[in-house]
């Protein structure tokens, strides 16, 4: 199928609710910890080869701001998972030129997990081969009002006029100011919701959903999504 993609066509952000990894347990009859270790386990495999086809920014939905809500053997589980996955891979990640960056609101999480992704983003900074945002502690609602609060305080600084305002003004306070908007938005296992996931920012992205369960998910399916996306014809609010 990789001969089917046109190369100057790639999405260049691309983002992903990895959904489907406790149901990927209860299919297999593992507690719901092995689901998610499971589906750690295709994360860098579909970054590099998401690197290898063109795509500049991968975003992956790793954590949400309504995730607290699991039971605390769950989250505590998560919050090692994200530690030691990332002591794990990051010299893989150095020797793919994969740079690390996160969106969400990262002080909230464990001390030991912040201190994880600080050394990580630090070490990898040098990346420019493919850019992975992860998603933590992240809500799409929270992130507009964290960018709102930050406006607001500028403009009683006076930093800014309240008639600067756009909406080009209201992307550059948002966590992903760095980088474009995706261009592509893959959810796996069928579910069809947005799950409070870059509200601002895929306005006008193209969707695509599997019922592909997240651990299940590799480089056929992936391919199958930029196939999907290079048939459509993107309008961006055009007729």
């Amino acid at each position: 199928m990789q001969e089917l993609i046109e190369l100057e066509k790639v999405p260049s952000h691309v983002a992903i609710i990895m959904d489907g990894n406790r149901r990927w347990a209860r299919v297999h009859d593992f507690p719901p910890f092995y689901g998610h270790w499971k589906g750690a386990d295709v994360i860098f495999d579909l970054v590099c080869f998401a690197a290898e086809l063109g795509v500049k920014t991968l975003t992956l939905y790793a954590f949400s701001t309504e995730n607290w809500s699991r039971s605390q053997e769950e989250v505590d589980e998560l919050m090692k998972l994200i530690s030691c996955y990332l002591e794990k891979e990051k010299n893989f990640m150095i020797e793919q030129s994969v740079r690390l960056e996160t969106i969400g609101d990262v002080t909230k999480l464990p001390l030991h997990v912040q201190s994880t992704l600080q050394k990580t983003k630090e070490e990898t900074a040098s990346g420019t081969k493919i850019r992975l945002v992860l998603a933590l502690n992240y809500g799409g609602r929270d992130e507009i009002k964290r960018a709102f609060l930050k406006m607001a305080q500028d403009i009683k600084q006076g930093k800014i006029q309240e008639e600067q305002v756009s909406e080009e003004l209201i992307s550059a306070y948002l966590d992903t100011a760095s980088w474009g908007d995706p261009d592509l938005f893959i959810r796996t296992s069928g579910e069809q919701r947005l799950s409070n996931f870059l509200l601002w920012q895929l306005s006008y992205a193209e969707v695509y959903i599997t019922k592909v369960l997240w651990p299940d998910f590799g480089r056929k399916d992936f391919l199958e999504a930029i196939v999907e996306f290079q048939k459509r014809n993107r309008r961006l609010g055009g007729t």
